[in-house]
């Protein structure tokens, strides 16, 4: 099958939302339910293949600036999930002192535990195009980026839990970066910028307070 009947067979497997009035809140409910998960296991909630699915699917229709599509990922499964987690705690280990890698080590161990990650890269390649074909906005295509890079974190980790996985997101970049690179031979112009463990989840996420709206959104112009 050709790349282009690939895509197309990804984007066939999602239903059409309708438009109008009121259609937003199933949407806003499941931004609603999305939460972090510590407690993972490597159960799978629906097939590696279906992951992959939702990856390439939000990778593809998230916005970027200038159409640039500057966001990256890998996806690793099994012992390839087990060994990013693996080097990781070598690389810790190698950096922290012994009573404070104990408990690093718990939490890795609470990661490796799950079923998969997905890591998220910038290409800086892109982004260099970028800036000299618009000079003027240089300085804006790293945030612009980033940006994206979110949307389509996001994007993965809404969509991940309502398949019936757990997920939350980590950094242990950039300390890992010539690990990733190494190992799973991503080009030197990705930049990893955040990992994302992923399983059923074994426990419930933690409480979530909320600061004030008035603090956090101002209006202007409204008339109804």
């Amino acid at each position: 099958m050709s790349s282009l009947n690939i895509e197309q067979s990804i984007d066939s497997k999602f239903s059409q939302p309708k438009k109008g009035q009121g259609e937003s809140e199933a949407f806003l409910s499941v931004l609603k339910e999305r939460r972090t998960y510590y407690q993972i296991s490597k159960n799978a909630a629906i097939p590696d293949s279906r992951v992959e699915e939702i990856v390439k699917y939000a990778i593809k229709h998230v916005p970027s600036s200038f159409n640039g599509q500057t966001t990256r990922a890998l996806i690793l499964f099994n012992e390839d999930h087990d060994e990013f987690w693996n080097s990781t705690a070598g690389v810790l280990a190698s950096m922290l002192p012994a009573d404070q890698m104990e408990k690093t080590q718990q939490r890795l161990d609470g990661f490796k535990a799950g079923h998969g990650t997905i890591l998220f890269f910038d290409d800086e390649s892109v982004i260099r195009q970028q800036q000299e074909a618009f000079k003027l906005y240089a300085d804006n295509f790293p945030i612009w980026a980033n940006q994206t890079n979110g949307m389509a974190q996001l994007t993965v980790w809404t969509a991940l839990e309502k398949e019936g996985f757990g997920c939350s997101l980590q950094h242990y970049n950039p300390l890992v970066d010539s690990v990733v690179q190494n190992k799973w031979k991503v080009p030197l112009t990705w930049k990893l910028l955040a990992q994302m463990p992923f399983g059923i989840p074994t426990g419930e996420p933690g409480p979530k307070d909320f600061k004030s709206l008035e603090e956090r959104v101002m209006v202007a112009g409204k008339k109804d």
